[in-house]
This record gives C-alpha cells, structure tokens and sequence, in this order.
C-alpha cells in the first residue's frame, strides 16, 4: 500500500531472527525461574529444618557404606564450595520422613541407593557456607548399605565421590564429631557381620 500501512514483508533471515529472538526470551525466562522456584525450595528447607527456638538448621544424610574385598568402605562426597569431603546430607524435605531424606540426598548428592537403617547412628554439629554467611547445622546421619551406584546422578557434575577404608574415612572427613561417628558405626556393623566360612 501506498502509505506503508499494509503489512511488511520481512524477509526469511529477519523472520528467523525475531523467531531465535524470541527463543531466547523464553529460555531466558525460564531459567530465571527455575533460578527462584531452587532458591524458594532452598528457604522453605532450611525454614522447615530449624530445631525448636533454637536457631539451629536441622538436616538429614546418609553414611553408605558396603562391604567389599577389602574389607568395610565408607562413600565419601565433595562439598560443592570447599571440596571437603563430607557425607550427602541436606535440610528437611517437608513431606518426606527423615529415613527417606536421608535416601533422597544419597541419590542427588551421590549417586547411589539401598537400604538404609530406622534410626542414625548419631548426630553431629557443624557450619554451612550460604552466600549470606555460615550457619549452623545439626546433622542426623543414617547408615545406608550401598546396593546400587548409578553411573549418572543429579550432582554428578558438582561433586567427586571416593570410597575409603575406615581409618582413611577418618582422616578425611573434617567436620567434628564426625570420625566418631563412622567408628561407631564401624563397631556396630563389624558386630552384625556374617560370621566367614568355617576352617
């Protein structure tokens, strides 16, 4: 049309252009709030996990272990921000029991599952390193007999996993309180072995 009123013919690059353009918006979009939906779920965690008026932030995690050539071995996990190695653990999930939390972590954090026990094998106090400072943690852990170790897990590309005897397990993990609890742990699971084969 004379007046330029009429629609415009932009051509197959500027049509591909604008449709990329809007692409990327969407994805855009869509990591944001899949960026605020993580640190949402992240508060409601730590929210849920508070002891009673104590300031303390509850959590639940998992001691896998198995039974190998070598004797009993501990899995062991990096911390996403340190590279300590620790054992996977994270706040309450609210609809989840804390056997099963303890489960959960297992899977995301390390990448494996099995049977874990009815009751931890203890407690321990620690530090968190969040953006807005540390906090502190109370930590229950339950053992977890190792029956599957996946090749790919959700923080596969995050963290490096190593199994270790349990004098190494000791020496590696740092938080206090914590080797005590692998030789407790130890001690209970060398008491329930299956007696070895007759001479």
């Amino acid at each position: 049309m004379a007046n330029g009123a009429g629609p415009v013919n932009r051509g197959p690059v500027a049509c591909a252009l604008a449709a990329a353009g809007r692409r990327a918006l969407r994805l855009a979009d869509a990591a944001r709030a899949r960026q605020m939906t993580a640190a949402v779920l992240g508060l409601l965690r730590r929210m849920l996990g508070f002891a009673r008026g104590e300031g303390v932030e509850r959590q639940f995690g998992a001691i896998p272990y198995r039974r190998g050539a070598h004797g009993l071995e501990f899995l062991l996990i990096t911390s996403r921000r340190t590279g300590r190695w620790i054992f996977p653990k994270g706040g309450r999930i609210g609809w989840l029991s804390p056997v099963a939390c303890a489960a959960q972590e297992a899977y995301e954090e390390a990448g494996v599952e099995g049977v874990v026990a009815a009751e931890p094998v203890g407690s321990y106090r620690g530090t968190k390193q969040r953006p807005e400072g540390e906090s502190e943690i109370e930590v229950a852990l339950y053992p977890l007999e190792v029956e599957v170790e996946l090749d790919d897990w959700p923080e596969r590309g995050q963290r490096r996993r190593r199994w270790a005897g349990l004098e190494e397990t000791c020496e590696l993990v740092s938080d206090p309180g914590l080797d005590a609890l692998v030789r407790a742990l130890a001690a209970r699971l060398c008491e329930k072995a299956p007696p070895g084969p007759a001479p």
